[in-house]
């Protein structure tokens, strides 16, 4: 099995030294690993520490270019999104577009919802999910992210179920109709056996990424790996083992 491609690393552009890399950092140690091509997704604008500014996306822009001809690494332009509001939106809007190669989306904390209903459902309701069990609380998260996965042409879902518990087979079967990639992330893997062994089932396509936020974690993919091994999935359901995946807007 080879890996050709991570598509979830983070850079200096994920405000206040949470990545810690730049471009060409990530895209070097990329090269070292003998990675065919890389996405440099950081954090969403909505993200209250953390998010890319849409005035530095013409920047980050010519930093790939740079980085692509030093390395001779392909990298792509993305952006990890933000769920913002009850209703499905997320906050990357249709002008952001033209600069995107791939789409990532997932819920994160300290991030600026669209209304104080949404922040009050959608992050202070999940902050004590893990000692208040709710099925009203999961029914809600579902239905928010069904919402976005029909609204937006998303190509992967991050961190699925990471401190937002949702149903996971209705997400991952509209994912499936959707062309959507659910991730196996590199830090965490928030499913449980059976819901794995129940997404092989269904035919669900994946994707294994780092989450790196510091280059030399760039490629490093080993807990979705094992994941792969261990329940045996096809290659064929993984889209970045021996193959280079198609997104949206590529």
């Amino acid at each position: 099995m080879i890996l050709f491609g991570d598509y979830h690393t983070h850079t200096t552009y994920s405000r206040h030294n949470h990545g810690k890399g730049t471009v060409l950092e990530n895209a070097s140690v990329a090269q070292e690993k003998g990675l065919k091509q890389i996405a440099i997704t950081d954090h969403g604008f909505n993200h209250e520490f953390y998010g890319i500014r849409r005035k530095e996306l013409p920047q980050l822009k010519e930093d790939i270019l740079n980085a692509k001809e030093i390395t001779g690494v392909d990298i792509l332009l993305g952006v990890e999104a933000n769920l913002i509001s009850m209703n499905g939106d997320v906050d990357v809007n249709e002008e952001d577009y033209d600069y995107l190669d791939v789409f990532l989306m997932g819920y994160h904390k300290l991030v600026n919802m669209k209304s104080i209903k949404d922040k009050f459902l959608l992050n202070y309701s999940n902050m004590f999910a893990s000692i208040f069990k709710s099925k009203e609380r999961e029914n809600r998260n579902t239905t928010a992210i069904l919402k976005a996965i029909d609204k937006h042409p998303i190509d992967v879902i991050t961190h699925l179920n990471y401190g937002f518990q949702t149903d996971t087979m209705a997400v991952a079967k509209l994912a499936k109709q959707k062309g959507v990639l659910i991730e196996l992330n590199g830090k965490r893997i928030n499913f449980t056996d059976e819901e794995i062994e129940m997404m092989k089932a269904e035919g669900i396509k994946f994707i294994v990424n780092s989450d790196a936020h510091k280059p030399e974690r760039v490629g490093e993919v080993n807990n979705g790996m094992n994941l792969i091994y261990r329940h045996n999935i096809p290659l064929s359901q993984v889209v970045n083992i021996d193959k280079i995946p198609k997104f949206h807007k590529k």
